[in-house]
Order: structure tokens, then sequence, then C-alpha cells
């Protein structure tokens, strides 16, 4: 009995949620997504409206919410947000095609009833991060959080970075992209050499995000790579 109701509830919230992202849904659509009878979908349906959803049923169309009708919102900073972005691309190298599958219908609900400021910046984020499998797993760092704010929030950056011939140089940048191979870097706009640079956040010894913004670079990812290399 408490698997049934906590598949229940389960389903009852991924049905207002399908109510939410259609302006229709049919008797037929939800049962068939959930593999449930039509029956099942009334009762459901019923459940739902006398728990206070305002539910519309219109003959031989389906169901709707009312017009301005939203979950009240779950409240992730944008940070916390930041993080699931970064999360899922972890997940989407999984060679577990359910859980990537899980992970991503997740994340997608996830995105739905974020502030659409949040949400932007999200999207913006998806767009541009990029990773490949670690194998270096020792390299680490403690910076990816507010690099991931500045680079959504078009933030400088100043930063004292350690270079491979173990010079340290104190730089201001803009920061552009987060992706991974081996290791994690940052591509950012450098000020000081006046060209886009990656840099390796593990190596970056003292940061600063500072009260000053820059100016968008209105490029992809793939654009980038396009020109530079």
């Amino acid at each position: 009995m408490e698997y049934f109701e906590t598949n229940r509830l389960s389903r009852l919230t991924a049905t207002l949620i399908q109510l939410q992202t259609k302006r229709i849904v049919t008797a037929a659509e939800l049962a068939e997504k959930f593999d449930i009878s039509k029956r099942t979908v009334y009762r459901d349906i019923r459940a739902l409206e006398q728990s206070g959803v305002p539910i519309f049923t219109e003959e031989g169309k389906g169901y709707s919410l009312m017009d301005g009708y939203k979950i009240p919102p779950v409240m992730f900073t944008e940070k916390q947000a930041n993080a699931l972005i970064l999360a899922e691309q972890l997940v989407l190298k999984s060679k577990d095609a359910s859980f990537v599958s899980d992970y991503s219908d997740a994340i997608d609900k996830i995105k739905s009833i974020l502030k659409y400021t949040i949400k932007d910046k999200t999207n913006l984020l998806t767009d541009r991060t990029q990773y490949n499998q670690v194998k270096q797993k020792a390299r680490n760092s403690n910076n990816l959080s507010d690099l991931q704010h500045a680079l959504t929030n078009y933030v400088l950056v100043k930063i004292d970075y350690l270079d491979k011939e173990n010079t340290s140089t104190t730089r201001v940048i803009e920061p552009f992209a987060i992706l991974n191979s081996e290791n994690w870097y940052l591509i950012a706009w450098c000020r000081l050499r006046k060209e886009f640079r990656f840099f390796r956040p593990d190596r970056i010894r003292k940061m600063e995000l500072l009260s000053e913004t820059f100016e968008p670079h209105n490029m992809t990812l793939q654009a980038y790579f396009d020109k530079y290399h």
C-alpha cells in the first residue's frame, strides 16, 4: 500500500507538470504516458481538483489549467541551479540510458519552475559548459561555482594565477566558457594578454569577483572553436 500511494503521488505531481507545460492535455495522452487506464486518469484529475487545483474540462478536447495558475516555485538559489546544470553534464556521459533519461526529465521539471531570470542564466550555462570524462581526479579546485556565477552574470574576475612554469601573475579576466578534458578549464578573455586564454581553476591561487561587469561575448562555444582553433 505504501508503494502504491507513493507511486500515485508521483504520478499526480507529473500530471500537474504536464498540465502546466501544455495548453491542453487529453486523457488518452496521460493514459499512454503513465501506462494507466483512462478511468485511472479520470480519478487522478478528480483528486487534483479536490486538492484545489483549478482544472477545466473541455468536452471533446481535454484538460487545461486555469490561466495564470502555476505550481508554487521551488526556491533554488542561482548557485544551486548552476550546480544542477554542471551535474547534468556529468550525468549525460553515463552509459545507462534510463539514468540519463530520468535525470534529464528531472532537470527539465526543475528548469520549468525556476524564476525567469535564473532560467535564462541556467540555459546560458548549459550552452557554455562541456564535459569529457575526468582521467586525473586528483586535480581539483573549489572555485567553479563562483566562476559559473561570473560567467552567467558577466562579472569581471581578478585572479592570482600560477602558470605551468610556476610563475605567478595577477590578471583580470572575462569568463566565457567552462569545459573539461582530463581536468577543468576556463576559457576567458584575459585583459593582461588582450586575448582569449585557457585557465586551469586548480592553478588559481586567489580569486575575487569584482563589482564591475563586462560586455557579453556574443558568440557560442562552437563559434569560438571555429574561430580560434
